[in-house]
């Protein structure tokens, strides 16, 4: 049994609102996701991974008090093994193809400009 976050009366894990205070306890509709809340006054987000990383797309980032998607920062996500640096390596180059093929660009423009001296 779980307890509610308002009213700290115990409550059925499959609930989706607290009988007692009918507090929401899980997303509407997803009785199987949890849906997390700010404790304080600050928002999720400043806590968040997915904010960190510019990948959330909440609609209320940056300031949500609830939210179904949130990861603490400090925690490792699991199942996401370390990056090895040749996949840092293929990311850097993917994210920076034009400015690498510009730079090729001009380096070979310069060999052949030696060359022909």
């Amino acid at each position: 049994m779980l307890e509610c976050p308002r009213c700290h009366q115990p409550v059925d894990t499959q609930a989706i609102a607290c009988p007692y205070c009918r507090t929401t306890l899980k997303a509407h509709g997803h009785p199987g996701i949890t849906l997390y809340r700010a404790t304080g006054k600050e928002s999720l987000c400043s806590t968040c991974t997915y904010h960190e990383d510019d990948t959330c797309n909440f609609p209320q980032r940056p300031f949500a008090k609830e939210c179904t998607l949130y990861h603490d920062r400090s925690q490792p996500i699991l199942g996401s093994p370390p990056a090895k640096p040749r996949d840092s390596f293929r990311l850097w180059a993917q994210r920076n193809a034009g400015w690498l093929f510009l730079t090729g660009l001009i380096l070979v423009s310069l060999l052949i400009a030696l060359s022909n001296r």
